[in-house]
């Protein structure tokens, strides 16, 4: 069910529109999660290790996914809420097209250099075999990644956030029943986590893809049949190339503190790979709330209506503010805990690294949800060098602190290089916010 974001109070509405993609990334972030904890629990602190390693890596083929959905969203939500629907369709299958070829090309790619990824990484040899067989699947079902993220952020880019809500629920539900069936009953190891993930989000992509095109085919245009357009890609290129560069580089530097993090031994990789997929638990809900921002953001400057974007802005504050209350609570005071959850026979090392680096990041997020709620609005307003410019200011503070306070003070030093990013690259994000930047597009 399309949704016009532009009439109502806006914090209803965005509030409104915003929560099915909430309650979507719970999902998704649990069975992420189930990933790492089946793995751990049932194959070992080695397996947690092996999937925890592979994941920047994979990271890098998502951010092309991930870019392209926001650009996609960006371009559709603008023709959407300027009603011009003839445009909206030539830019949905435009998209469509440009994502099948594109995962085509990298999966092949990803397969052909999957080992030299793993050794550019420095992975132990005790984990590398299991660590590289993950990447392979994982790549091999990539296509399946992509095109669901496509369709998902053409579904949010009309006003759906429902439709997705309940293709993930039974995407997420399947993931986790095989999670157990291929590891915990079949002791297939790090390969059943990666053949659980391949099927479920396989069959997900499937139907969203069939009820989409049902979808997109009930509105009806001005003039129909044609399928690509080269204006129309450069079109939706604009706003997906630099977030697609923006979401690579932040991957490309998450290996390189990741390469850093593997000096340290399999006991240290694992109590991070629990500690951050906890916290990616939570960014990903300010993100996705950022999202919600950027299509409400889109849509009103398609239909001129400018002055409520403010106001959507505000409203996507508190609605982040109310997510890292808890969040912030639960990993501070309750970090140790969390982090045996993930672990069969967990070592103090492992269990205290993960502890150290949720106490030290949780406090501030409620200064990266700033961020990303601007950054939300400066995508939906196209203002994409001042999106990228903040972002990749966090990343490059990252990981040359992370190197620098490493030498001084060892994996404490790693994490500190967080939050000093997050900050910098906030204060960036609300000036240019600020500024009208987003109006100026």
């Amino acid at each position: 069910m399309v949704k016009d974001l532009t009439e109502g109070a806006p914090g209803k509405v965005l509030c409104g529109f915003s929560l099915p993609l909430f309650v979507s990334v719970v999902f998704q972030q649990i069975y992420n999660i189930a990933d790492s904890v089946i793995a751990g629990k049932y194959a070992g602190e080695d397996a947690l290790a092996a999937v925890g390693d592979s994941y920047p890596v994979t990271m890098i083929f998502m951010a092309v996914a991930i870019g392209s959905n926001i650009g996609c969203s960006v371009v559709i939500s603008r023709y959407f809420g300027a009603k011009q629907y003839k445009e909206m369709k030539l830019s949905i299958s435009t998209t469509l097209i440009s994502a099948l070829v594109l995962s085509v090309v990298l999966t092949a790619l990803g397969l052909l250099f999957s080992t030299g990824l793993m050794r550019m990484i420095s992975t132990p040899d005790n984990i590398f075999d299991s660590s590289l067989l993950y990447f392979r699947i994982y790549i091999a079902g990539f296509i399946f990644l992509f095109l669901y993220n496509i369709a998902t952020g053409i579904f949010t880019s009309l006003g759906d956030s429902k439709t997705p809500l309940w293709f993930l629920i039974g995407s997420s539900i399947g993931n986790i029943v095989l999670d157990y069936y291929f590891v915990a009953v079949l002791q297939y190891g790090v390969a059943g986590v990666a053949w659980a993930t391949f099927l479920a989000q396989g069959a997900a992509c499937l139907l969203a893809l069939l009820v989409l095109r049902r979808r997109v085919a009930a509105i009806k245009a001005s003039e129909e049949g044609k399928y690509f357009s080269a204006q129309m890609f450069c079109q939706v290129s604009k706003i997906a190339g630099p977030s697609i560069l923006q979401q690579s580089f932040v991957s490309i530097g998450n290996i390189f503190i990741q390469k850093l993090i593997n000096s340290n031994g399999s006991s240290v990789i694992a109590g991070y790979s629990a500690a951050v997929k906890l916290n990616t638990f939570t960014i990903t809900s300010f993100t996705t709330l950022g999202n919600g921002v950027s299509s409400f953001t889109s849509q009103n400057i398609g239909a001129g209506k400018k002055d409520r974007v403010k106001s959507g802005f505000w409203a996507g504050i508190g609605m982040a503010y109310a997510v890292a209350v808890p969040f912030a609570l639960a990993f501070f005071f309750a970090g140790a805990p969390l982090v045996r959850f993930f672990m069969k026979e967990e070592t103090e090392l492992a269990v205290q690294t993960g502890v150290d680096f949720l106490r030290i990041v949780s406090p501030f997020y409620f200064i990266i949800s700033l961020k990303l709620v601007a950054d939300g609005v400066l995508r939906g307003g196209g203002a994409m060098v001042q999106f990228m410019v903040s972002t990749l200011t966090d990343l490059v503070l990252r990981v040359v602190l992370a190197y620098l306070l490493y030498h001084i003070m060892g994996t404490m030093g790693i994490w500190l290089s967080w939050p000093i990013g997050w900050a910098v690259a906030a204060v960036l994000s609300l000036i240019f916010y600020r500024k009208g930047s987003w109006d100026l597009h």
